[in-house]
């Protein structure tokens, strides 16, 4: 159920369409962003896990025509039209402890005079870069790091003054809020600022649900970084209403939850007509797998982000992309996309304890890193060290 309403339960059956990019945000209900770009940045890769190939200069257009926003969400993340009102209302109503607006309330009280210049320039000569402003000199890599300008945008940006009116070179363009509002398909809906925090919680609450399919009560709570977590108390009249179905799920210590919208997918899902047949490779920060408490209980898979770990403590690598094979997290590879020669290095290649690498299973891994590699740009794959060690001739056997 959590594959399905994901969308990773069965491979794309046609190509994609610029329409499925909108729908598959909306499904997911956002889509996060990180700029590491050693394979691919996280956003396309994991719509390429959803929709397959499919050109990335789409993402950037939905922003410029207003389809899509940007805001702080589980972490910074794109939206839906539809949907930015409601996370704009949050942060306007919800006393915040995320680590951005830590940052930007300590721009605000040092700098407020030179930062009213700042948005007095946008205002009146439009919208403007990071890049616009020369650095007074060299620092080290990190938000605090940033030249004052930077963090001076990234400051309004949080508190919402500023938008993110398109992309450059993935560098956010930073304008008035009023003026990317006014440009949003769907309109920008004003009435959802006067919603209650209460209300605002539900509408969190239901969509974290929506989104996972299925899900305990303690795992709602991150996907848009609420605090405090959900309890049953609160969930007592979601479940009232309807909007919530409560279901026992076997090996679980609580009890599961269901979006109403899921009423049909629970019902196959009871009859054993959900067939996971899907094989692709996931990004790090993919909704899958960035909770690690839920993807541990849910796929029994240990998974950490390495690329925020020391080198030698790391144990796969750098930038290590989960499996997904037919329902399962069956390994994972470290890569880099080497895109001036039209390489794809895969570095390592792990199987997890007691997967057998069956014809089928080798076969689909070796379809899935190929389209993967092709995506990119990067058609010729060379396969580094692997476990089990004869997974390696096996899968060059399939690329030649």
């Amino acid at each position: 159920m959590q594959l399905a309403a994901q969308g990773l339960l069965q491979a794309p059956k046609r190509r994609a369409r610029r329409d499925d990019l909108i729908a598959t945000i909306q499904r997911m209900r956002l889509l996060q962003i990180d700029s590491i770009h050693v394979v691919a940045r996280s956003p396309y890769l994991v719509l390429f896990a959803r929709l397959g190939a499919y050109p990335q200069a789409w993402l950037e257009e939905a922003l410029e025509a207003g389809r899509i926003a940007e805001c702080w969400a589980h972490e910074a993340c794109f939206v839906t039209a539809a949907d930015i009102g409601f996370h704009r209302a949050w942060r306007a109503q919800a006393q915040s402890s995320h680590w951005a607006d830590k940052h930007a309330a300590r721009a605000r009280d040092a700098n407020l005079q030179e930062m009213h210049a700042l948005l007095e320039r946008v205002r009146t000569t439009g919208a403007v870069r990071a890049s616009d402003f020369e650095r007074a000199e060299r620092a080290a890599s990190g938000w605090w790091e940033w030249k004052p300008e930077k963090r001076w945008l990234e400051a309004w940006f949080a508190s919402g003054e500023l938008m993110v009116t398109r992309r450059e070179r993935f560098q956010r363009v930073y304008d008035l809020a009023e003026r990317v509002l006014a440009k949003l398909d769907p309109p920008f809906d004003e009435a959802l600022l006067s919603r209650s925090t209460t209300e605002l919680r539900q509408h969190f609450i239901l969509d974290s649900v929506r989104a996972l399919g299925i899900t305990q009560a303690r795992w709602m709570a991150d996907y848009f970084r609420l605090k405090p977590a959900v309890d049953e108390k609160e969930l007592a009249p979601l479940l009232s209403s309807g909007k919530l179905l409560r279901v026992q799920v076997a090996g679980w210590d609580s009890a599961g939850y269901v979006h109403h919208d899921h009423a049909s997918l629970l019902d196959s899902a009871y009859a054993g007509r959900l067939r996971a047949t899907h094989t692709t490779v996931l990004s790090p920060f993919d909704p899958l797998v960035w909770d690690r408490a839920r993807v541990r209980a849910m796929f029994d898979f240990d998974y950490t982000i390495e690329c925020y770990v020391p080198a030698a403590k790391r144990r796969y690598g750098y930038y290590v992309l989960p499996i997904l094979h037919r329902g399962r997290l069956i390994g994972r590879l470290d890569a880099k996309a080497h895109r001036a020669e039209g390489r794809f290095e895969i570095k390592a290649l792990f199987l997890e304890e007691g997967v057998t690498p069956t014809d089928r299973l080798l076969a689909d891994v070796a379809d899935a890193i190929a389209e993967t590699a092709a995506w990119h740009g990067t058609p010729d794959v060379r396969l580094g060290r692997c476990r089990p060690a004869s997974l390696g001739p096996a899968l060059r056997a399939y690329w030649r």
